[in-house]
């Protein structure tokens, strides 16, 4: 194979929803044998965590279902746009930050809110991943199960889109 395919999941701080994406991505990628083919990342837009752990919630939550959450907090820079070929936003706002960073037409193509692959999604307006830091557990367990569910649908968009196979 000649090109890894590279995800970046993106949130606000990358201590809650987008390490959490990153984890489980990871976790269905393994599962599925093609982590030899798909690298994985995650950013925050903002610059309030970085080299922090993630979210002890959202690390419990993760642990209740197996997944592992191993990142570190990083703001997500300009130079990624070349290193990623989706960069994957949680909500309308994360999207629009990153689509202002971004200053070509081939930067912005690869701008997606994660839930585009969320079978439940009902369309433009529902797409939004919400924000748990300010919530309970319950916020984490959703977000958990919404995430799992649009990255399965990304996985299985990622591995028609390029043709990837088992090894």
């Amino acid at each position: 194979m000649s090109h890894r395919v590279r995800v970046c999941f993106v949130c606000l701080g990358n201590i809650c929803r987008s390490p959490t994406a990153e984890a489980i991505f990871a976790h269905q990628v393994a599962a599925a044998r093609l982590a030899a083919q798909i690298d994985i990342d995650s950013a925050g837009t903002a610059a309030y965590h970085i080299g922090d752990q993630p979210d002890r919630r959202a690390t419990a939550e993760a642990q209740r279902h197996g997944v592992a959450m191993v990142s570190r907090g990083r703001q997500f820079r300009r130079g990624d746009f070349e290193l990623f070929d989706y960069v994957l936003a949680m909500d309308e706002a994360n999207q629009s930050d990153l689509l202002d960073l971004a200053s070509t037409p081939d930067q912005r193509a690869k701008v997606h809110r994660l839930r585009e692959w969320d079978p439940r999604s009902t369309g433009p307006h529902d797409l939004d991943v919400p924000d748990p830091y300010y919530g309970g557990a319950d916020g984490f367990a959703d977000v958990f199960t919404m995430v799992e569910r649009s990255c399965a649908g990304l996985l299985a968009h990622v591995v028609t889109s390029h043709h990837l196979t088992t090894e």
